[in-house]
């Protein structure tokens, strides 16, 4: 049984992505735009949102620094004027492969501002007009990208991991707490996905996707009402299995799967 309603039909649903100027989040809007889906997209680059804008006739751009609370809340506002929102999905993201042996605080915070704090700016600017659309009678969902690197450990997460912890443990708060009033969250833990973002890694990552395989299975996850989405299943499968394992074995294989 869904855990969510299933969003049947994307025709006339406006939909905000929150850091979708590439990766995976651009390839979500591209796809929910190509399903009729009235489309928003944000990210700091005006340059990259005006392309996709050009690229997606109708669809619309707000740039913004998730970091700035004021930012996101101004843009929120600019958006709800034309009308609530249905889907808000959260894809910001800030990653840089760290280890013990170079720790770099300024950018262990930037990962935090950006992951966490951003996504509490939009989740302030936006959750009271979700619960406002669910008292209409309309069906709201709200979603975090979050990642496998949450779950457990992973070489050079050290700086990453720990804000898709939090993101987890956050969607999953926000699901006990918002579902009940017709508000729908779900959370997306992606594997390995072809981005800029993991082009930085220098090491073997599995199962690598495209973000349009990558948008494929969040869209499908939408579609059936999932709570949590994590793929693809043949890696992230194997993983959630693993960090069930005591440590002992847990760490050896890890290293195994990355070669490091």
């Amino acid at each position: 049984m869904p855990l969510n309603p299933p969003i049947t039909d994307w025709r006339g649903q406006r939909v905000w992505l929150v850091g979708a100027s590439s990766g995976i989040g651009r390839a979500v809007a591209s796809l929910l735009h190509a399903r009729g889906a009235q489309v928003c997209v944000s990210a700091r680059q005006q340059a990259l949102l005006d392309a996709f804008v050009r690229e997606h006739p109708g669809s619309q751009a707000l740039a913004l620094d998730v970091t700035d609370a004021q930012a996101v809340a101004g843009a929120a506002q600019q958006l709800l004027a034309g009308g609530l929102l249905d889907l808000v999905c959260y894809c910001a993201g800030h990653y840089r492969p760290m280890s013990a042996g170079a720790l770099d605080l300024p950018e262990l915070l930037q990962h935090q501002s950006v992951n966490v704090t951003g996504a509490l700016h939009v989740l302030a600017a936006v959750v009271p007009a979700l619960l406002q659309a669910a008292g209409a009678g309309r069906a709201p969902h709200l979603s975090l990208v979050a990642s496998v690197a949450g779950w457990r450990a992973l070489p050079q997460s050290l700086a990453y991991g720990p804000t898709k912890a939090a993101l987890i443990n956050l969607a999953e708060n926000l699901f006990l707490d918002l579902r009940p009033q017709g508000v729908g969250v779900s959370l997306i833990n992606p594997g390995f996905v072809d981005t800029p973002l993991t082009a930085q890694n220098q090491f073997s990552m599995p199962a690598l996707l495209t973000p349009e395989q990558a948008a494929q299975a969040i869209v499908r996850g939408w579609e059936r009402g999932q709570f949590e989405l994590h793929f693809p299943k043949r890696f992230t499968g194997v993983l959630k299995l693993m960090r069930c394992l005591p440590y002992r074995w847990y760490f050896p294989l890890v290293h195994r799967f990355t070669g490091l």
